[in-house]
């Protein structure tokens, strides 16, 4: 019933998604002065809208960097008189889901975006703390604190270790993974925002826009994500910790956090935490 439930709710966010970014459309065509205002916060009081276009409903797969179709992190395309492109990812929520990869996938996907090689040790412990590591069940057994039973069962549940159980399994493997994040957090930060897996850049976002025409919040506000990754980097050493709960499942972000979700690496991003970036600066 549990599990029902997660997709029914999954399936209405992702529907009442579309619905919003047909509104965020609407808006942005019907209203001109609207428009010109939105063009100003950009930074670009002198383009005009011409037309914009969203993927909605039917949005279609576009190529991948590893030679396979992917999601757009592109949601509105708004083409302006001048021949000027701006891409914008849609935030509904002030929190969610902004990437969600398989371990091996996101090893690929990284590497091959950014044209950097993860490190061995890294690896290891990206597959141990994300259920992609055969022999996760047998360190559990052996480091895996039982008397935190709920944490415990968790991690077997799981198949995939906790912070505690790493640091008490490699300690070096534990401070390769965090400062590995510290590290490169400018490239997780556009990975997550702005690119995903999409091979072309006139798929990836410039811009995250928090709005949310459908009366759950007044918020409406856009980031240009360049900016975002650069405050990201400036308190990376601070901010980018394993976190508290359960033993430690995720590893909290400038931006927001990443966790355990369905055997595979959910990022999450945080409008509070985008402020809090972008008011650095």
């Amino acid at each position: 019933m549990a599990q029902r439930n997660r997709a029914t709710g999954w399936q209405h966010a992702k529907l009442s998604g579309h619905t919003n970014e047909a509104r965020v459309k609407e808006l942005l065509d019907s209203n001109i002065e609207y428009g010109k205002e939105f063009m100003t916060r950009l930074g670009m009081a002198h383009e005009i809208i011409q037309s914009t276009s969203i993927g909605g409903l039917h949005e279609t797969n576009v190529p991948g960097v590893l030679g396979k179709k992917t999601k757009s992190k592109t949601d509105l395309k708004i083409k302006c008189e001048s021949g000027k492109d701006i891409n914008i990812s849609i935030k509904k929520s002030l929190g969610g889901q902004v990437y969600f990869v398989r371990a091996e996938l996101f090893i690929e996907v990284f590497e091959k975006q950014f044209h950097k090689s993860i490190p061995t040790d890294v690896q290891r412990a990206i597959k141990l703390f994300w259920a992609a590591a055969n022999d996760a069940l047998s360190i559990i057994e052996k480091y895996g604190n039982k008397a935190e039973a709920k944490s415990y069962d968790l991690q077997v549940r799981h198949k995939s270790l906790n912070a505690t159980t790493l640091k008490s399994y490699d300690i070096k493997l534990y401070n390769a993974l965090l400062q590995w994040f510290k590290d490169n957090i400018y490239e997780l930060t556009k990975l997550s925002f702005t690119m995903g897996a999409a091979r072309d850049e006139d798929e990836w976002s410039d811009y995250v826009w928090y709005i949310n025409l459908l009366g759950e919040n007044d918020v409406d506000e856009a980031f240009y994500i360049l900016d975002i990754c650069k405050a990201a980097v400036k308190v990376a050493s601070s901010e980018t910790v394993y976190g508290d709960s359960n033993g430690g499942t995720t590893i909290q972000l400038p931006f927001g956090f990443v966790q355990w979700h369905q055997s595979q690496l959910q990022f999450h991003h945080s409008y509070e935490k985008v402020c809090s970036l972008i008011d650095s600066l």
